[in-house]
């Protein structure tokens, strides 16, 4: 995007297909930076002011779901000028960090959702089986209305037929960390949104090499044979 010009509606989300060379610290783990962070502040902007126009009649209800999505959420909510209420829902699957396996709700809904305005809040939209497991058991509740709003929505064929109402940018199918994502519970910390090489998301490498100790063993003294004590 040309610099000084802003960002589409929420309703256009902007696709992204490649980014910008990695900080030198992280060149060896990030083949590029996808979405820098000021590109990041510009959408969450847009998408604030979309939500607080659509619910400027309603006390808003989000329901993030842990754990991606807390950058982006605190994001988000500071730019929220509407009534809104604030409880998590916990989802897990992968097991063993990595690998998909069976998901498992690890946190339900505490606060009471029966006719109430919900917006889900996702950090990535890839399978879409997570926001339709979510939107499913929410819907269970009988609130009035259920949305959702997700930073990043990947361009992939998804197994469960869902989409989101509210989008950040809509990526390649490539493996995205930073801004709250994650590999193995790492890099959620970096400021924008990378693309991890493929042989890091292999081996699950951490951020730096930690030196190794050498390890010496006990000296040993040598006798000489036949010596007599000093």
């Amino acid at each position: 995007m040309t610099p000084g010009t802003s960002e589409p509606p929420a309703s256009s989300p902007p696709r992204i297909a490649s980014g910008g060379p990695p900080p030198p610290e992280w060149a060896h783990l990030l083949e590029e930076v996808l979405i820098p962070p000021e590109r990041l502040q510009q959408r969450v902007d847009q998408l604030a002011k979309a939500i607080n126009r659509d619910f400027a009649r309603s006390e808003l209800l989000l329901v993030p779901i842990l754990t991606g999505t807390i950058l982006f959420l605190a994001d988000l909510l500071r730019r929220l000028t509407i009534p809104v209420q604030l409880d998590f829902v916990g989802v897990s699957s992968y097991r063993d960090r990595v690998r998909p396996g069976k998901l498992i709700f690890t946190k339900e809904l505490r606060l009471e959702a029966r006719g109430r305005d919900l917006l889900i809040i996702d950090d990535i939209l890839d399978s879409g089986q997570t926001l339709a497991r979510v939107r499913a058991r929410l819907v269970q509740a009988k609130p009035q209305s259920v949305r959702a709003c997700v930073l990043l929505a990947k361009e992939t064929s998804r197994k469960a037929s869902v989409s989101a109402d509210y989008v950040g940018f809509v990526i390649p199918n490539k493996f995205v960390v930073g801004y709250g994502l994650d590999y193995a519970e790492r890099y959620r910390n970096l400021p924008f949104v990378g693309v991890l090489r493929p042989e890091r998301s292999q081996t699950g490498a951490p951020a730096a090499k930690q030196p190794q100790a050498r390890v010496r063993s006990p000296s040993r003294r040598r006798v000489r044979p036949n010596a007599s004590p000093s």
